[in-house]
């Protein structure tokens, strides 16, 4: 796996549109891992594929991280399907823009599909800080 440089702002490549991922295949599942391994080095909880230059609908997100364990999930062409009106406040930060950090208000839980690392359709209902983590990240 390697790490990749993760882009900062006011990088143009940031603005760039992903698109879906057509097939999860080796080199998607590749993406995913160096993804990982750069959230990792930079001490991140989630990485968007955009963020090292990949304009792919590919997220990465491990909220264990801050706890010493390694469980990244990969969110493949990620989809919210249904947004509480409830919303909730976290701090937030962006690796691509670099120590900043600001409460932020998000929807307190969600309801999202997405394609796993395998290319399986999964379905999520989220709360407490993954909702608002996945939520900064998927389109409607």
């Amino acid at each position: 796996m390697t790490i990749r440089p993760i882009l900062t702002a006011p990088d143009p490549r940031l603005q760039a549109t992903s698109t879906d991922v057509e097939t999860v295949d080796a080199e998607i599942r590749k993406l995913v891992d160096d993804m990982a391994d750069s959230m990792y080095a930079a001490d991140g909880i989630g990485l968007a594929a955009v963020q090292i230059g990949v304009p792919k609908r590919v997220l990465v997100i491990d909220l264990d991280q801050k706890e010493g364990k390694k469980n990244p999930i990969a969110y493949i062409n990620p989809k919210i399907l249904w947004a509480s009106e409830e919303m909730a406040v976290f701090e937030e930060g962006c690796l691509s823009v670099p120590e900043i950090w600001d409460d932020v208000e998000r929807p307190a839980r969600i309801k999202a599909e997405y394609l796993d690392r395998d290319g399986v359709k999964q379905t999520l209902e989220a709360d407490g800080m993954l909702a608002p983590v996945c939520s900064m990240r998927w389109t409607t």
